[in-house]
């Protein structure tokens, strides 16, 4: 398993948890479907949100991928990167064509995290995520142990300050 960054495993789970919201309990197809088309008709006319969230949505049951190793080591890094490189990676046919060139010219660097987001989503169990819970970052932590050494008590100058008889 590949460590990907902590943002790309976010938005992967966000787009897992769209995608739920969107088909409704109990799944609704229909809503899925036309919140899909109406997605990629955006997007292929040039506009759409500009979220990676949003692209990743449009993307992932057009989107088919080409060297899922390349965009792992890809998804180490979540700005920068090579837009191109990532666009080599992966493709869309059919009517989803005109939507992929369209984002991949007008917003290079968001559909590059999208192509991504889409990636990891669909291949959840070839990569792996750091664990930054609060259990996990305390672990190995001693505690902050500035202030053992000092005596909880009040001085008596500070007590004085606020004494009202002004023994």
């Amino acid at each position: 398993m590949r460590k990907v960054h902590p943002e790309f495993a976010y938005q992967s789970r966000e787009l897992g948890g769209q995608i739920d919201g969107i088909l409704g309990d109990p799944p609704n197809r229909k809503n899925y479907d036309m919140m899909l088309n109406a997605l990629v008709s955006e997007y292929a006319g040039g506009g759409g949100i500009e979220d990676v969230n949003m692209m990743s949505f449009a993307l992932v049951d057009h989107i088919t991928f080409s060297n899922p190793k390349g965009l792992l080591v890809e998804a180490g890094e979540y700005e920068g990167g090579s837009p191109e490189k990532v666009f080599a990676m992966a493709a869309c046919e059919g009517e989803a064509e005109a939507m992929y060139s369209a984002m991949t010219g007008n917003h290079p660097e968001l559909a590059r995290q999208a192509i991504i987001t889409a990636f990891l989503f669909k291949h959840p169990r070839l990569w792996d995520e750091d664990d930054e819970s609060l259990e996990q970052l305390s672990r190995d932590d001693d505690g902050d142990d500035r202030y053992d050494d000092e005596d909880d008590g009040v001085t008596d100058d500070f007590a004085q300050m606020f004494d009202k008889e002004g023994d």
